[in-house]
């Protein structure tokens, strides 16, 4: 089963689900209208079903079908469930947002780095602070480290982009799993010389390691957010 056509599948009916062309209590057309209508198996449509369901679009409701349970997030609220980009979270809620590289360094990664992201000594990493404004506001500041021989030839430029979209893309690596930690710190002099924080002493910290399809970690990454803006959701099943 071509993973192409699951995707394009998935894509499609979690775009038709967000545009509420298919509203939220509503039912998925059956798996026989979808399976004409993408000319596939029902393989095919079972699997991008399920994973509408483990992102927390649908529930299966036996003997009657396939109900949508998705329900719009406010502004910065991102998935824990998933692995997605600042890019794809504030098109997902419709906002718009840029990102501003303040920082682009090569380094070797020495005992205090590797200490803090766990990369061996001596890796060669790329080292950015990214600057992301949402509707306007810098809200988050990212302190990213990329593996040079993974993330190869990144640029500023790109990283104002999207760095996975190069990942997938041009580099053609699988982006497979990422481990989370949450926090909340003091701010530091680099938060307050670049994020518009207001009245606030602290913020709400992501620390993130990113694996590759080797189980590699090629991407370390502490996303520091304004504790106002700040909110991730997750979703969850009962296993009895």
């Amino acid at each position: 089963m071509p993973s192409a056509k699951y995707d394009r599948i998935y894509d499609k009916l979690r775009e038709r689900i967000e545009n509420e062309v298919y509203k939220s209590q509503e039912l998925l057309p059956s798996e026989h209208v979808l399976i004409e209508e993408f000319d596939c198996s029902r393989n095919t449509v079972r699997r991008a079903i399920k994973q509408l369901a483990d992102d927390g679009y649908v529930q299966s409701i036996h003997g009657k079908g396939v109900r949508i349970i998705y329900q719009p997030y406010e502004q910065s609220e991102f998935m824990l469930s998933g692995i997605e980009s600042l890019k794809e979270a504030v098109a997902r809620n419709k906002k718009e947002y840029t990102t501003k590289v303040v920082c682009f360094a090569e380094l070797m990664v020495d005992d205090k780095i590797s200490k803090r992201t766990t990369f061996p000594i001596g890796t060669e990493v790329y080292y950015l602070q990214r600057v992301r404004y949402i509707e306007g506001e810098a809200l988050i500041i990212d302190h990213n480290y990329f593996r040079r021989d993974i993330v190869k030839g990144l640029t500023p430029e790109i990283a104002e982009k999207s760095v996975y979209e190069y990942l997938e893309g041009p580099l053609g690596e699988n982006i497979v799993t990422t481990k989370r930690k949450m926090t909340v710190e003091r701010i530091t002099e680099i938060d307050s010389k670049y994020l518009k924080l207001k009245d606030y002493n602290c913020l709400a910290v992501v620390s993130s390691m990113t694996y590759n399809a080797d189980g590699i970690m090629f991407e370390y990454t502490q996303s520091r957010h304004r504790p106002d803006c700040f909110t991730f959701y997750d979703q969850a099943q009962r296993v009895k």
